[in-house]
């Protein structure tokens, strides 16, 4: 490979190479169940707000569990950077990858197995409360090695595979408010009844990430897969040793207007979702469903816009950084009016809108940011591209949950 091929994007490396055909779009599809089994413990957690509600009535749930869980997965998300930016031969990379990813989902299933586990123990409400922030945080902490691998490995490739991950992603909200609606609705209302639905909602998730593993597995084996990796062992072979190893803030600056608007878009939507949502929007009709509705047609609506991208992406990272910024600032308004505006505005169908309005806006800003970063920048630093959105992405989602802590309006 020439030395002015360093240069060039992603597409351009890919141009004169036959490439494989994904026979059935098998790859694709793995790409997408892996992206919804990343998000599938979260919202799984923030789903049965009207389980936890009930046993920790005086506790704010969703707070504590964001700040929980994005806190902890910060941390976990720099040793990937730390780690991404050594010159790591190529099987070390390929193996890396598995033991991560296949680490990461266990530690999902203990997650989601805790809930059903430490009632059927019988162990204290008081101290159980413990336990399951606890279990939000090895949650976090599994998050921050999968997120972070799955998109740094999504991001060597074609962006059709990033898509699938983030409509995954926006897959699995849906997926489990559908799975939360159904195991509420199929049971007596009532606390035996609840306490009956929760179990029931926990082990279908619990199986639905042994699927995730099981795709994992499959993932590097696909024809496919195998193809893009050994194109991008030969351009890393070709490279002069003299080149060294890849610096995590070179990268960084050449992604900064993107870093910096999936910084923004998850600070203002943690701000709001769920906590906001949840504790201050309410329903004489609904009741202890609304808070299950709100997240449902949040997630329908963010899946919505991240599968937009597959029909249109614009070709500017700048104005899409600035769509980010002034955009998303408008919610803040609207869901203050919202709350202590006109009497018409504080009911049940203005709400659904603007909260539909909110997820489609964070769904197809973020799939076209995280698509657009990584073919921005050389094959070679696709990877660490990857993971510097996915710790902006989680540094959004930490200063969102602060924020959201402490804004009371």
């Amino acid at each position: 490979m020439e030395k002015g091929g360093r240069s060039k994007n992603f597409s351009e490396d890919y141009r004169h190479e036959i490439q494989p055909k994904d026979r059935y779009n098998i790859a694709y599809t793995v790409h997408f169940i892996l992206g919804l089994g990343n998000l599938l413990p979260w919202n799984a957690l923030i789903t049965a707000i009207d389980y936890f509600g009930y046993l920790y009535p005086t506790k704010h749930i969703d707070k504590v569990f964001s700040i929980a869980y994005m806190g902890s997965s910060l941390p976990v998300l720099l040793l990937l950077i730390g780690c991404r930016s050594n010159w790591f031969s190529h099987k070390e990379r390929h193996l890396s990858f598995r033991f991560r990813m296949n680490i990461g989902l266990f530690m999902f299933l203990l997650t989601l197995m805790t809930p059903p586990i430490i009632d059927w123990c019988g162990v204290s409400t008081s101290s159980s409360y413990y336990v399951i922030v606890g279990a939000v945080v090895v949650c976090g902490l599994a998050d921050g090695l999968i997120g972070g691998s799955l998109i740094g490995f999504a991001g060597e490739l074609p962006e059709r595979y990033m898509q699938a991950v983030f409509a995954g992603t926006a897959s699995s909200g849906v997926l489990v408010s559908v799975l939360r609606i159904i195991t509420k609705a199929s049971l007596p209302q009532n606390p035996k009844g609840l306490q009956t639905s929760s179990y029931l909602y926990f082990l279908v998730s619990t199986s639905l990430m042994l699927g995730c593993i099981i795709c994992c597995n499959l993932l590097n084996r696909l024809p496919v897969i195998q193809y893009h990796i050994a194109h991008k062992k030969e351009i890393s072979a070709s490279l002069s040793p003299s080149t060294g190893p890849i610096k995590f803030w070179v990268v960084a600056k050449k992604l900064k207007f993107s870093a910096l608007g999936v910084l923004f878009i998850y600070t203002v939507t943690l701000s709001i979702f769920p906590g906001f949502i949840t504790e201050n929007f309410q329903s004489k009709s609904l009741r202890d469903w609304y808070p299950v509705v709100l997240i449902t047609v949040y997630n329908v609506s963010d899946l919505f816009g991240k599968s937009l991208p597959s029909i249109f992406i614009p070709k500017s990272i700048g104005k899409v950084a600035w769509a980010c910024l002034f955009g998303r600032v408008l919610f803040y308004p609207l869901f203050t009016a919202c709350l202590h505006g006109p009497r018409w505005l504080r009911s049940e169908v203005p709400e659904m809108i603007l909260i539909s309005l909110f997820g489609l806006s964070n769904g197809y800003l973020t799939s076209v940011l995280m698509i657009l970063a990584p073919k921005s920048v050389s094959v070679v630093e696709a990877e660490i591209a990857g993971i510097v959105m996915a710790l902006f992405l989680g540094f959004g989602l930490v200063l969102g949950s602060v924020v959201g802590w402490i804004w009371v309006i």
